[in-house]
Order: C-alpha cells, then sequence, then structure tokens
C-alpha cells in the first residue's frame, strides 16, 4: 500500500466558508477546499499556507489542523491521508488561480450536492471547532462506499 500525505485547508469567516470549484485534474467540477500534496522537506503546515495561497491567493496568519481523515478506493492499493486545517484569519482577497474558481458560502447554504460524499459529513465537526478523525472508501466511480468518523480531543 503507498500512502499519500495531503492537506485541506477550509476558510472560514462565520457565517461564510470559502470553497473553490476545482477546475483540473483529481476532483474537476466539485467543490471543495483549497490543497494538494506535501512536498519533500515541508511540514503539513506549511504545506497548507502554500496550497491556500497558491489556489486563493490568500495568506493564512494562522492555521489550526483540525482532522486527519484517510481516504481509500476498493480495488486501488493507493490511500490518502489528508490533513484538514481551518483558516479563520487570513490576508488579501480571494482571486481565481488556474487550479481553483473561490466563492463564499453561507454556512447553511453549503452545496454538499456538488462536492465529495464525505464533505457532509466532516464540515459541520470542522465548523463547530470540533476536531475529528476518519476513514472513508469509495468505489472506482467516485460512490462513498463506507465511512466511519469520530471526533477526537486532539490531533
Amino acid at each position: 500500500m503507498n500512502k499519500k500525505v495531503l492537506i485541506l485547508c477550509v476558510v472560514h469567516k462565520h457565517p461564510h466558508v470559502l470553497l473553490g470549484m476545482k477546475k483540473r485534474g483529481f476532483g474537476m467540477g466539485k467543490w471543495n477546499g483549497f490543497g494538494g500534496k506535501v512536498e519533500e522537506g515541508e511540514t503539513v503546515e506549511v504545506a497548507a499556507k502554500r496550497e491556500l495561497f497558491e489556489e486563493s491567493g490568500l495568506e493564512a496568519s494562522v492555521l489550526n489542523r483540525v482532522g486527519i481523515l484517510d481516504f481509500a478506493w476498493k480495488d486501488k492499493p493507493d490511500e490518502m491521508e489528508v490533513h484538514v486545517f481551518l483558516a479563520c484569519d487570513m490576508k488579501g482577497e480571494p482571486m481565481e488561480s488556474e487550479e481553483m474558481r473561490p466563492e463564499w458560502f453561507h454556512v447553511d447554504e453549503i452545496p454538499f450536492h456538488a462536492m465529495w460524499a464525505d464533505d457532509k459529513h466532516w464540515m459541520p465537526l470542522l465548523l463547530a471547532d470540533k476536531k475529528f478523525k476518519g476513514r472513508f472508501v469509495f468505489d472506482d466511480q467516485d460512490q462513498m462506499l463506507e465511512h466511519v468518523l469520530n471526533e477526537v480531543l486532539e490531533i
């Protein structure tokens, strides 16, 4: 099994959440947080700040790691370990990048129907300032087959 370490950063300025429409690559056509691969020599926090800036133009002064989610696909050996960060204090204005088109959503109008199926499970915990760990398994059509999600005291 090959496990890739990735990060995901969700921007929350109550009562709004900044999401990005993925314009290319993995997850294209879905709303998501901002993120990607951790590069060699980077910590997960440094990677989260870099990816947020590259994909949205925002500079995060403080990021809080709130979750770790493992993702697997049935019949595929690779898994993803995603470190989820919450950004509440940023500099700049969101700008479209080659990869993402940012848009603010009221927390009551998050477009879960156009997001990954797992998001509706863990995002309410993130928005409630809870920490969490979970595992999600998908089929080859990206349909969620099973999941486990637990609130935890620390990451």
